[in-house]
């Protein structure tokens, strides 16, 4: 598969060059996705897709564009390359754009990330019907259970990028998720909820499908009888899985693009001791079977590790090459791959024994982030934590507050990383949170 895309690849650069672009990056791209959804002991849904789709960005007498199309026909791709030319030239002219310096394109790493199983190829109707029949049975293995939903989603992606000025790279990777979420009977007419799911580009690293669903089942159950939690500021702790998510929220300005456009409080923080000292963020695209690890981004620079935030001290953001040059800023990296969260030496229950009082955070129910402010809103379910131990489940509540000081509160990092995420965050504990409840 990566000859023939390579072929539509530099073959859309020949034909846009000799259309009359300056310079041209072409990206071919082929994929395969299958999910099987099963329900309360049937199968309720199966999708197999298969696509293949060209983009281009064009660059022409210092105009800009980008096109995409899904008939790779040689002929018909000649007639849309022509087009695409012709339309750029019209175009308001735009000094900023200009295609990735081949010296960004140097050192790329020559390290096999082993994201590829052909295992996922293989699986067939019965194997994966057999995956979600095991998750079915152990996730209804509750009298309260009223309703289960299972699935297995699959599937391989293949790339080729091409230019005018000599880049030329692959990537290829497979993937696999396997999860239930569960609804129980609570109290009333009040129902409980919950689910989990794994996943990784390869099967054999996932558990057995009977332990995510007893995970997703135990997750439900410990929601029974929930109330809404006290108001009032107190210690937070963040269960790895949740905090992935909160991480997120943290780094979704952290780019050029939006400090260049003034959407970002990132902008004057470079260089300075920002948050704890306990918080540390790496970029690191070369993890053996991550999630998002790759050899190179999608502009062409070549992958290397980006210390983001050491100790609290932020370091880097993420630059690519157009507002870089806007900004005036280095080319870093144009985008995420696998984040990793400096880690403690505590587990999550020495953890929780740690705080004392406070709120156990397990899960976020919407809210918002403002990534120019930093300011926040999220609704949350947890559990209150007294005396050192977990205790009754809480929901119906938010917590509130701006994430650069919410993060200059980080006390303490866990062991326990999350690992079905490109962002891999152990549990983190907050003080002086402000909570809104009961």
């Amino acid at each position: 598969m990566p000859a023939e895309l390579r072929t539509r690849a530099e073959q859309a650069v020949e034909l846009a060059i000799e259309a009359g672009a300056d310079d041209v990056w072409a990206v071919a791209t082929q994929s395969r996705d299958v999910e099987f959804n099963y329900r309360d002991g049937a199968l309720e849904k199966v999708q197999d897709a298969t696509s293949r789709s060209l983009s281009v960005q064009v660059y022409a007498n210092g105009r800009y564009s980008s096109h995409r199309t899904t008939d790779l026909h040689p002929d018909r791709l000649r007639v849309f390359l022509a087009q695409a030319v012709a339309s750029t030239v019209l175009l308001e002219p735009d000094p900023y754009r200009e295609i990735t310096s081949p010296d960004l394109f140097d050192d790329r790493p020559e390290v096999n990330l082993d994201l590829v199983d052909r295992a996922v190829s293989k699986l067939d109707r019965d194997q994966r019907l057999g995956l979600c029949v095991a998750l079915d049975e152990a996730a209804r293995g509750h009298e309260r259970v009223i309703s289960a939903t299972a699935g297995i989603y699959d599937g391989a992606e293949a790339s080729v990028a091409a230019s005018s000025n000599g880049f030329s790279g692959s990537r290829e990777a497979t993937y696999c998720w396997l999860g239930t979420s569960i609804t129980l009977t609570d109290r009333g007419e009040r129902r409980a909820s919950d689910g989990f799911y794994a996943g990784g580009t390869h099967v054999g690293d996932l558990p057995p499908a009977a332990s995510i669903a007893e995970t997703a089942l135990d997750r439900a159950l410990v929601r029974l009888d929930a109330g809404k939690g006290p108001t009032g500021r107190t210690t937070m702790l963040v269960d790895s899985r949740a905090a992935s998510s909160l991480v997120a929220k943290l780094l979704q300005s952290a780019d050029a693009q939006s400090v260049q456009q003034g959407r970002s409080y990132w902008s004057t923080l470079i260089g300075k001791k920002a948050f704890s000292g306990k918080l540390t963020l790496t970029d690191d695209p070369l993890i053996r079977r991550g999630l998002a690890s790759r050899l190179f981004d999608n502009e062409g620079i070549a992958s290397r590790p980006l210390s983001v935030v050491e100790a609290g001290v932020v370091r880097n953001i993420y630059v690519d090459t157009y507002y870089g040059r806007k900004a005036g800023m280095q080319p870093t990296t144009g985008s995420q791959s696998n984040v990793r969260v400096g880690t403690g030496g505590k587990s999550l229950d020495e953890l929780i024994a740690d705080v004392g009082e406070g709120i156990y955070v397990t899960s976020w129910l919407g809210g918002n982030a403002d990534g120019t402010t930093g300011d926040f809103s999220l609704g949350l379910r947890g559990h209150i934590i007294g005396n050192g131990v977990v205790g009754r489940p809480v929901g119906e509540m938010n917590v509130t507050g701006n994430l650069r000081d919410l993060f200059r509160g980080l006390e303490a990092t866990g062991n326990d990383v999350y690992p079905y995420a490109t962002i891999l965050s152990p549990s983190l504990l907050f003080t002086g949170v402000d909570f809104s409840g009961a």
